[in-house]
């Protein structure tokens, strides 16, 4: 199946292209990550060849409403595969380097620094990524078997960690938010954008081998078999305190009424995904579970932020066009594909106190350039306040906080400063992979020895 890109007229070829890149996952689902490492050369060939068979393709009348599997390697693994060092040496500094390498540049430090993420996340053992979603735990099971039995025969092959996941029907996380709202379009997928208001993105934001926002090619992986149709996957496992998030509200908070208000201030949204721009006084469950109204909307008319505050993390995210009126940023340079998973057990409601169970969310992001999209907006937006004119403030729900943050809510006749924020999520690890095409696959499983 190959769909034309209206806008372009390029091919944007979805028989040649991964599912996990493009489309939504069925909601709700059940899931699993996978992480192998490659000992022998030859078995880690037979598993690509065995994986190409059972991978998605965009273009499948089977993607993505009810089984997705999408597979993806670091550098190390494709190295491990014998993939030639100038191929490895074509693809950008930020993937050579791996994300424990950079975690300094992404505020992973303290608490987050990679000598406290788990084993073996951040490290060279990482070599294969799989991702089995299914609409319903009897599918996983058959197809996660599928993938288990792909690798289980082949002693070269080792399974060194494992992630269960899964996405309420509710579609919310466990800070109790809706999730998975505002993903932007991409021209040529075939897929209606869920904002009117904003343009399709270029194909190639996401997919290599397309133009992007600039009308240039983004920097591609040679030889070109290897590069086009693939794209780079960002993998984050982020612990989230959410005891001490609903403490910190609560100490600040007169009524739980005020408490839930203090919470949309610092997400953008009310829990059932609600959008303050929209609804900025009170919670409208209608508007939050309806997605043809829920990101159908702007920030340019709320320019000080009294609707919804400019450091709020939806609005961090993606300021969509409050930017831009100063013309410095171009978002649509910043845009990308966010996938957010649950683990763990959800808190029970109105509990404040930790349970000491591990529980988070597996962040995946899909996009061409690592610094400018996931990097820019980790380090710029989320990490920093300049651009919003607040320095010392960063994301109130995602920020590092190690030294004393703040966070503001514009309201008349004084505004409202939440003092000594402390760190709601924590980084136990993650990974820059790159997920190839169906050809590139086919390609690595057959190199020459």
């Amino acid at each position: 199946m190959t769909t034309v890109d209206a806008t372009t007229g390029a091919p944007l070829q979805l028989h040649d292209i991964q599912a996990g890149a493009l489309y939504e996952r069925p909601s709700p689902y059940v899931g699993t990550y996978l992480l192998l490492r490659i000992d022998d050369r030859a078995d880690g060939r037979e598993l690509v060849r065995r994986l190409h068979r059972i991978a998605n393709p965009a273009g499948s009348a089977d993607t993505p409403d009810s089984i997705s599997v999408t597979v993806a390697f670091t550098y190390h693994g494709l190295k491990a595969l014998g993939v030639p060092q100038s191929s490895l040496d074509s693809f950008s500094p930020e993937f050579q380097q791996g994300m424990a390498a950079r975690a300094d540049v992404l505020g992973d430090v303290g608490e987050s620094a990679p000598e406290h993420w788990e084993t073996p996340l951040g490290s060279t053992d990482v070599h294969v990524a799989i991702a089995v979603l299914s609409s319903d735990e009897a599918r996983l099971q058959v197809v996660a078997e599928r993938a288990r039995k792909a690798h289980a025969v082949l002693p070269g092959v080792e399974l060194i960690w494992r992630q269960d996941c899964y996405q309420l029907a509710t579609g919310r996380t466990s800070f109790g938010f809706k999730d998975g709202i505002g993903q932007p379009a991409v021209e040529g997928s075939g897929r209606p954008s869920t904002n009117l208001r904003e343009r399709p993105l270029k194909a190639g934001e996401i997919i290599l081998g397309y133009p992007d926002e600039t009308g240039e090619l983004p920097p591609m992986p040679t030889p070109e078999v290897l590069g086009r149709n693939g794209t780079y996957v960002v993998f984050r496992k982020l612990h989230t305190k959410v005891a001490g998030y609903r403490s910190y509200l609560r100490d600040r908070a007169a009524t739980r009424v005020e408490e839930d208000l203090l919470g949309a201030k610092m997400v953008g949204r009310w829990q059932s995904g609600a959008p303050l721009a929209v609804s900025p006084d009170t919670d409208d469950p209608e508007l939050g579970s309806d997605p043809r109204r829920n990101n159908d909307f702007l920030f340019g008319d709320d320019p000080r932020g009294f609707k919804c505050p400019l450091g709020a993390h939806a609005r961090r995210a993606n300021p969509r066009d409050a930017l831009d009126q100063e013309g410095s940023v171009d978002v649509r340079l910043h845009r990308m594909i966010r996938r957010g998973t649950s683990y763990g057990p959800m808190l029970p409601d109105g509990v404040i106190e930790d349970d000491g169970v591990d529980r988070g969310i597996i962040f995946v992001f899909a996009g061409t350039h690592l610094k400018r999209q996931f990097e820019f907006v980790k380090t710029q937006w989320l990490n920093d306040g300049i651009f919003i004119g607040a320095p010392l403030e960063s994301d109130p729900l995602v920020g590092p906080h190690h030294e004393p943050s703040s966070f503001t809510i514009p309201q008349r006749p004084i505004r409202r400063r939440l003092q000594d924020l402390p760190p709601f999520v924590v980084t136990r690890g993650g990974e820059y992979c790159f997920a190839p095409s169906l050809s590139a696959l086919k390609w690595i499983a057959e190199l020459d020895t």
